[in-house]
């Protein structure tokens, strides 16, 4: 038994030393290995936008596009440019055969929200905070509670530009009641050289659009532009006739209206002095060679300024969803404080957006943009087939101004049925 015993003890012994030797072998530190560090780079993704702008306008797009590539640099943008009413035709018919020629486009409102409610749009819920902008500019771009829309800069519509050094070497001051706006055109109808106080811009018909608004907002309220938005009020009503009958046709028999001329050059035909008075949005202050010569007054006792803004929609089609969705958010906030810091004329509908951002020649602008009753565009809004005849309708009444009756009847008739 001892003898026993003892060769036990020999082989447990043998067995603990043969552990202690594997386990050294196996987790000492000759052969422990360090994990190998991997690290993912961000696929690399480009981005199809398409927008309205070209030349001068995108140059100052641009600096937005740069900074989103610098923030996000494994994101690219491809942009196109398309106007919006070849979209209207286009967009309907790719979007049936579930397809989309970019990404991310800028479009009217009216449009934005009947494609959503098709089914053909994203929802931007997630991205866009309604109390993070300007009152109402999300409106065109809600349904049922939904935002098909993201709001990005606007050009405002705010009134008559002029250039100081006319007024100052003919001694003529901005009026400040009707009767002196006016005087102000029969004094101006008088200087040699000049064609006719008022240049009208025309290209499908949206500048004589804007000035009209102008005169329906002054005259009628704030209040009566929502209206003939929404179907209350009638053209042939006796308070939208009277303002054409007693505002507008007069100026037109009076001479105190260019006819319709392409709207470029009209600025130009506006700078050199063919012309004194241009009413055009704020685009314009990026579109002469001297900004600082400009100056700007609204109709008097005008409390209301049409604000329009640029939107973007993300179709359903896009392959890229999630880095669509931060150009997107980027272009209606930080996007917004870059871009109103160029010669692009624009106001910012992003709240957070302070005064020393602007571009210099728009600070006075955008302040006057702040205290006014902001509304958005009639003809934009309403859209369809019906922003067509009021684009065609008025440029017949800057020619035929007694045609006025069947004018307003017309636009009654081509309003859409509820």
């Amino acid at each position: 038994m001892r003898n026993g015993k003892s060769i036990l003890s020999l082989f447990l012994v043998g067995l603990v030393a043969f552990a202690v030797v594997a386990s050294g072998c196996i987790g000492g530190e000759e052969t422990t290995t360090t994990p190998t560090e991997t690290t993912t780079t961000p696929e690399q993704v480009t981005l199809t936008v398409i927008g309205p702008w070209s030349g001068a306008e995108f140059d100052a797009f641009k600096k937005v596009i740069d900074a989103f590539e610098s923030k996000y640099p494994n994101i690219k943008i491809e942009y196109k440019t398309q106007r919006a009413e070849d979209l209207a035709t286009i967009l309907p018919l790719q979007f049936d055969s579930k397809e989309a020629p970019a990404d991310v486009i800028a479009m009217w409102g009216w449009f934005i929200t009947d494609m959503g409610k098709k089914g053909h749009v994203m929802e931007l819920n997630d991205i866009i905070n309604k109390d993070d902008y300007v009152s109402g500019v999300l409106d065109a771009v809600t349904a049922d509670g939904k935002i098909y829309g993201a709001p990005f800069t606007a050009g405002a519509k705010p009134g008559f530009w002029y250039r100081k050094s006319f007024f100052e070497k003919h001694g003529l001051t901005p009026p400040t009641t009707w009767d002196e706006f006016v005087a102000l055109l029969e004094k101006i109808k008088g200087i040699e050289g000049i064609k006719a106080p008022i240049v009208t811009g025309d290209s499908v018909g949206w500048p004589i659009s804007d000035v009209t608004e102008h005169f329906l907002i002054t005259f009628g309220g704030p209040e009566l532009q929502y209206k003939l938005i929404n179907g209350e009020v009638k053209f042939t009503d006796p308070q939208v006739k009277e303002i054409f009958e007693n505002r507008i046709v007069p100026l037109l028999k009076a001479g105190y209206f260019s006819e319709p001329i392409e709207w470029t050059s009209a600025v130009t035909a506006w700078w050199n002095g063919d012309y004194a008075l241009y009413f055009m949005g704020t685009w314009l202050t990026g579109m002469v060679d001297d900004p600082t010569d400009l100056g700007m007054f609204t109709l008097p006792g005008a409390k209301g300024m049409v604000m329009a803004p640029d939107y973007w929609m993300i179709p359903k089609y896009t392959k890229h969803p999630e880095e669509a969705k931060l150009f997107v958010k980027f272009l209606a906030t930080e996007g917004q404080k870059i871009h109103v810091g160029t010669n692009a004329g624009k106001v910012a509908t992003y709240k957070n957006v302070p005064i020393d951002a602007y571009w210099e020649p728009m600070r006075d602008v955008a302040k006057v943009a702040q205290g006014a009753v902001t509304v958005p565009d009639l003809d934009d809004s309403i859209g369809g087939e019906w922003q067509q005849a009021f684009w065609d309708q008025l440029k017949l009444l800057w020619v035929e101004p007694d045609r006025l009756d069947e004018i307003l009847k017309i636009l009654d008739e081509k309003f859409p049925k509820s």
